[in-house]
Protein backbone atom coordinates (compact mmCIF):
# COMPACT_ATOMS: atom_id res chain seq x y z
CA UNK A 1 0.00 0.00 0.00
CA UNK A 2 1.22 2.99 -1.09
CA UNK A 3 1.23 6.20 1.71
CA UNK A 4 0.17 9.36 0.85
CA UNK A 5 2.62 11.75 1.78
CA UNK A 6 0.23 14.90 3.29
CA UNK A 7 1.12 19.03 3.00
CA UNK A 8 2.98 18.87 6.21
CA UNK A 9 4.77 15.57 6.24
CA UNK A 10 6.30 17.11 3.02
CA UNK A 11 6.94 20.62 5.15
CA UNK A 12 8.35 18.85 8.07
CA UNK A 13 10.67 16.79 5.64
CA UNK A 14 12.13 20.15 3.49
CA UNK A 15 12.85 21.90 7.19
CA UNK A 16 14.24 18.52 8.32
CA UNK A 17 16.77 19.13 5.34
CA UNK A 18 17.53 22.68 6.47
CA UNK A 19 17.78 21.94 10.05
CA UNK A 20 20.63 19.45 8.97
CA UNK A 21 22.22 21.78 6.63
CA UNK A 22 22.87 24.54 9.08
CA UNK A 23 20.81 26.74 7.71
CA UNK A 24 18.82 26.79 10.95
CA UNK A 25 21.31 25.76 13.93
CA UNK A 26 20.39 24.24 17.32
CA UNK A 27 19.01 27.04 19.40
CA UNK A 28 18.34 28.95 15.87
CA UNK A 29 13.56 30.35 16.55
CA UNK A 30 11.83 29.45 13.65
CA UNK A 31 9.39 32.10 12.89
CA UNK A 32 6.11 30.90 11.67
CA UNK A 33 5.58 34.16 9.38
CA UNK A 34 8.52 33.65 7.84
CA UNK A 35 8.26 30.39 6.86
CA UNK A 36 5.04 30.08 6.04
CA UNK A 37 5.92 32.55 3.07
CA UNK A 38 8.89 31.09 2.13
CA UNK A 39 7.88 27.31 2.20
CA UNK A 40 4.57 28.38 0.21
CA UNK A 41 2.53 26.96 3.21
CA UNK A 42 -0.78 27.54 5.49
CA UNK A 43 -0.33 28.47 9.15
CA UNK A 44 -1.73 25.75 10.19
CA UNK A 45 0.30 23.56 7.54
CA UNK A 46 3.35 24.72 8.96
CA UNK A 47 1.80 24.03 12.72
CA UNK A 48 1.47 20.81 11.81
CA UNK A 49 4.71 20.09 10.24
CA UNK A 50 5.66 21.54 13.76
CA UNK A 51 4.42 19.08 15.52
CA UNK A 52 6.21 16.29 13.43
CA UNK A 53 9.52 17.89 13.87
CA UNK A 54 8.90 18.00 17.99
CA UNK A 55 7.65 14.26 17.74
CA UNK A 56 11.16 13.51 16.55
CA UNK A 57 12.91 15.86 19.08
CA UNK A 58 14.06 18.03 16.35
CA UNK A 59 12.48 21.26 17.54
CA UNK A 60 10.47 21.98 20.76
CA UNK A 61 7.55 24.50 21.91
CA UNK A 62 8.85 27.20 24.15
CA UNK A 63 5.43 28.39 26.41
CA UNK A 64 4.76 32.26 25.23
CA UNK A 65 7.63 32.12 22.84
CA UNK A 66 7.87 30.05 20.18
CA UNK A 67 9.18 27.36 18.19
CA UNK A 68 13.19 26.30 18.71
CA UNK A 69 15.30 24.05 16.98
CA UNK A 70 16.48 21.76 19.55
CA UNK A 71 20.12 22.36 21.64
CA UNK A 72 21.22 19.14 22.40
CA UNK A 73 22.59 18.75 25.91
CA UNK A 74 25.34 16.36 26.74
CA UNK A 75 22.81 14.12 28.31
CA UNK A 76 20.81 14.05 25.29
CA UNK A 77 24.17 12.80 23.43
CA UNK A 78 24.59 9.93 26.06
CA UNK A 79 21.11 9.20 25.21
CA UNK A 80 21.12 8.65 21.78
CA UNK A 81 24.52 6.62 21.62
CA UNK A 82 22.88 4.41 24.47
CA UNK A 83 20.35 3.61 21.89
CA UNK A 84 22.76 3.43 19.00
CA UNK A 85 24.78 0.64 20.51
CA UNK A 86 21.88 -1.49 20.88
CA UNK A 87 20.74 -1.21 17.95
CA UNK A 88 23.73 -0.98 15.52
CA UNK A 89 25.53 -4.36 17.66
CA UNK A 90 22.12 -5.92 16.93
CA UNK A 91 22.71 -4.67 13.32
CA UNK A 92 26.24 -6.28 13.27
CA UNK A 93 25.23 -9.58 14.46
CA UNK A 94 22.70 -9.99 11.85
CA UNK A 95 24.62 -9.13 9.07
CA UNK A 96 26.39 -11.23 7.13
CA UNK A 97 28.75 -11.13 3.59
CA UNK A 98 26.08 -11.19 1.44
CA UNK A 99 23.45 -9.21 3.31
CA UNK A 100 22.21 -6.30 0.73
CA UNK A 101 22.00 -3.99 4.05
CA UNK A 102 26.11 -4.45 3.51
CA UNK A 103 25.78 -3.76 -0.19
CA UNK A 104 23.86 -0.37 0.75
CA UNK A 105 26.24 0.83 3.99
CA UNK A 106 29.29 0.12 1.63
CA UNK A 107 28.00 2.29 -1.29
CA UNK A 108 27.60 5.03 2.07
CA UNK A 109 30.81 4.95 2.38
CA UNK A 110 31.77 5.63 -1.00
CA UNK A 111 29.19 8.19 -1.04
CA UNK A 112 31.33 9.65 1.86
CA UNK A 113 34.37 9.43 -0.03
CA UNK A 114 33.44 11.33 -2.80
CA UNK A 115 32.13 14.10 -0.62
CA UNK A 116 35.63 14.64 1.38
CA UNK A 117 37.59 14.71 -2.06
CA UNK A 118 35.19 18.19 -2.91
CA UNK A 119 35.36 19.00 1.07
CA UNK A 120 31.52 18.78 1.06
CA UNK A 121 31.32 17.99 4.87
CA UNK A 122 27.81 18.52 5.39
CA UNK A 123 27.56 15.68 2.41
CA UNK A 124 29.70 13.73 4.13
CA UNK A 125 28.05 13.49 7.26
CA UNK A 126 24.71 12.74 5.62
CA UNK A 127 26.62 9.96 4.12
CA UNK A 128 27.49 8.53 7.46
CA UNK A 129 24.46 8.81 8.77
CA UNK A 130 23.10 6.79 5.62
CA UNK A 131 26.28 4.37 6.29
CA UNK A 132 24.36 3.33 10.02
CA UNK A 133 20.62 3.64 8.78
CA UNK A 134 21.57 1.11 6.25
CA UNK A 135 23.44 -1.07 8.76
CA UNK A 136 20.41 -1.61 10.36
CA UNK A 137 18.55 -2.55 7.93
CA UNK A 138 19.82 -5.89 8.26
CA UNK A 139 17.62 -6.56 11.25
CA UNK A 140 14.68 -7.52 10.05
CA UNK A 141 11.84 -5.37 11.90
CA UNK A 142 10.87 -2.22 10.06
CA UNK A 143 9.88 -1.12 13.76
CA UNK A 144 14.00 -1.52 14.30
CA UNK A 145 14.47 0.87 11.41
CA UNK A 146 11.71 3.64 12.31
CA UNK A 147 13.38 3.67 15.80
CA UNK A 148 17.07 4.04 14.00
CA UNK A 149 15.56 6.25 11.76
CA UNK A 150 14.26 8.41 14.45
CA UNK A 151 17.79 8.36 16.54
CA UNK A 152 19.80 9.31 13.26
CA UNK A 153 17.45 12.40 12.91
CA UNK A 154 18.52 14.08 15.78
CA UNK A 155 21.97 13.16 15.42
CA UNK A 156 22.13 15.73 12.67
CA UNK A 157 21.95 17.76 15.83
CA UNK A 158 24.40 16.54 17.72
CA UNK A 159 26.87 16.85 14.17
CA UNK A 160 26.16 20.77 13.81
CA UNK A 161 27.64 21.29 17.29
CA UNK A 162 30.89 19.62 16.08
CA UNK A 163 33.70 22.59 15.88
CA UNK A 164 35.53 21.04 13.41
CA UNK A 165 33.23 19.07 10.79
CA UNK A 166 35.88 18.00 8.22
CA UNK A 167 38.10 16.47 11.22
CA UNK A 168 35.04 14.85 12.90
CA UNK A 169 33.82 13.42 9.88
CA UNK A 170 36.93 12.50 7.85
CA UNK A 171 37.52 10.12 10.46
CA UNK A 172 34.82 8.34 10.58
CA UNK A 173 34.98 7.76 6.83
CA UNK A 174 38.08 5.29 7.57
CA UNK A 175 36.32 3.55 10.69
CA UNK A 176 33.13 2.60 8.59
CA UNK A 177 35.06 0.96 5.93
CA UNK A 178 36.72 -0.89 8.62
CA UNK A 179 33.52 -2.08 9.65
CA UNK A 180 32.81 -2.86 6.37
CA UNK A 181 35.84 -4.98 5.59
CA UNK A 182 35.06 -6.80 8.81
CA UNK A 183 31.65 -7.60 7.67
CA UNK A 184 32.10 -9.23 3.99
CA UNK A 185 35.16 -10.93 5.81
CA UNK A 186 32.47 -12.70 8.23
CA UNK A 187 34.44 -11.48 11.40
CA UNK A 188 30.82 -10.19 13.23
CA UNK A 189 32.88 -10.02 16.45
CA UNK A 190 35.96 -7.60 15.04
CA UNK A 191 33.09 -5.59 12.97
CA UNK A 192 31.56 -5.25 17.13
CA UNK A 193 34.68 -3.78 18.36
CA UNK A 194 35.27 -1.60 15.67
CA UNK A 195 32.17 -0.31 15.78
CA UNK A 196 31.98 0.47 19.52
CA UNK A 197 35.28 1.87 19.58
CA UNK A 198 33.87 4.15 17.34
CA UNK A 199 30.49 4.66 19.13
CA UNK A 200 33.04 5.25 22.14
CA UNK A 201 34.75 8.05 20.34
CA UNK A 202 32.16 10.03 18.64
CA UNK A 203 30.37 10.14 21.71
CA UNK A 204 33.29 11.61 23.55
CA UNK A 205 33.73 14.46 20.97
CA UNK A 206 30.31 15.53 20.94
CA UNK A 207 29.55 15.26 24.49
CA UNK A 208 32.52 17.64 25.34
CA UNK A 209 31.20 19.88 22.16
CA UNK A 210 27.55 19.96 23.24
CA UNK A 211 28.60 20.84 26.66
CA UNK A 212 30.62 23.96 25.44
CA UNK A 213 27.22 25.18 23.93
CA UNK A 214 24.94 24.00 26.13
Amino acid sequence: MTRTVSGADSTADRLRTMIASGEFSPGAQLSEERLSDQLGVSRNTLREAFRLLARDRLVEHVFNRGVFVRRLSAEDVTDLYAARRVLEEAAVRACTPTSPALDAAAAAVTAARDAAVTGDWGAVGTADIRFHAELVRAVPSTRIHGLMDGLLAEMRLAFLTADDPASFHAEFVERNEAIVVALRAGDQTGASALLADYLDDAERTLRVAAGAKG
